[in-house]
């Protein structure tokens, strides 16, 4: 099931390789909601934008009356607004955990791709090996369930999918002898129809 675009009520301004656009885009796909995308390249913005988001900044997602600019609350908006598949656990226990990883992985991983993506070369290297050996170091997890921490695909998976898409372009290479459980995690992300139809024509020529 994937991202409907079709005239609708909602819009989704969308950073055409940004990785907070992505893990938005799967939610949306996973749903399957009638979505307008409008793709944002670079630093060209639609004039409505700043108007619509104080930041004038992707991911923006306007429904009707509703604008949202932060991905995590627009993540969760679409979880509530269409139910089915929940995305979050039923139980406040272990929706308080899955909230717990996506909050680590904003304060723990995205700011390393950050700096991959645009600091100076010492510390490109310095992130680059802090994520590497902290995604070798998860691997044992995907040993005794297929997702993140859970039987079922989450929103945590939809935070770390775009950014174990992006490894290639990150220059980060995987001991994969070392991480054949984290490499199986990957493959069934890949392999999801909702991922697949996520992707916009940036992201797939990252792995061609």
């Amino acid at each position: 099931m994937g991202v409907v675009a079709k005239r609708s009520s909602m819009i989704f301004y969308s950073g055409s390789d940004d990785h907070f656009s992505h893990r938005v885009r799967i939610v949306l796909a996973e749903k399957g909601v009638a979505v307008d995308i409008v793709e944002v390249s670079g630093d060209q913005r639609p004039e409505e934008l700043a108007d619509l988001n104080p930041y004038n900044s992707v991911p923006t997602l306007v429904d009707r009356d509703l604008v949202l600019y932060e991905s995590k609350v627009m993540m969760e908006y679409l979880d509530e607004r269409f139910p089915h598949p929940p995305l979050l656990p039923v139980y406040p226990v272990a929706r308080a955990q899955s909230r717990l990883w996506m909050h680590r992985i904003e304060r723990e991983w995205c700011p390393l791709v950050e700096q991959i993506e645009s600091g100076s070369k010492k510390d490109v290297e310095k992130a680059r090996k802090e994520l590497r050996e902290s995604l070798v170091g998860i691997s044992p997890i995907f040993e005794d369930v297929p997702f993140f921490m859970s039987e079922e695909f989450s929103l945590v998976d939809c935070c770390i999918a775009p950014i174990l898409w992006r490894l290639p372009v990150l220059g980060i290479e995987l001991p994969e002898k070392q991480v054949k459980p984290l490499v199986a995690y990957m493959e069934r992300l890949f392999e999801r129809d909702s991922f697949v139809s996520s992707l916009s024509e940036n992201e797939r020529e990252m792995r061609t």
